[in-house]
């Protein structure tokens, strides 16, 4: 039987280009799940982590709301998920030459907001 959390990953990747979705915890790194191509999120708590950090440095205010990363062939993209506690990142693999990066990115805000639920 399928959880919750692998229902709402499956629905990540019905976004045209996704072609992978992982949910992390945003301090320790932990997996909680992890659906399709997740390479690049392995680094990713790292990678939000220093992009907060020199944000925070710079005089930037606010939380982190995401980190796009992107190669030739596809774009790396985390979502700070806010919950109760420590918070969570939504990372997805994105197919460039597939996916219109301002669509999937509208989809994974609404993803991510869906896999809390």
């Amino acid at each position: 039987m399928l959880s919750s959390l692998d229902v709402a990953l499956g629905d990540t990747l019905k976004t045209q280009g996704i072609g992978g979705a992982a949910l992390l915890d945003a301090v320790t790194g932990l997996s909680y799940g992890e659906l399709g191509d997740v390479s690049g999120s392995q680094d990713a708590c790292d990678i939000a982590d220093i992009a907060r950090t020199r944000l925070h440095q710079a005089g930037a205010e606010g939380d982190l709301e995401s980190v796009i990363v992107t190669t030739a062939t596809r774009h790396l993209v985390t979502l700070q998920v806010e919950r109760t506690g420590d918070p969570l990142l939504l990372c997805a693999t994105v197919d460039r030459d597939r996916t219109n990066i301002t669509w999937a990115l509208r989809d994974l805000a609404q993803h991510a907001d869906d896999l809390l639920r």
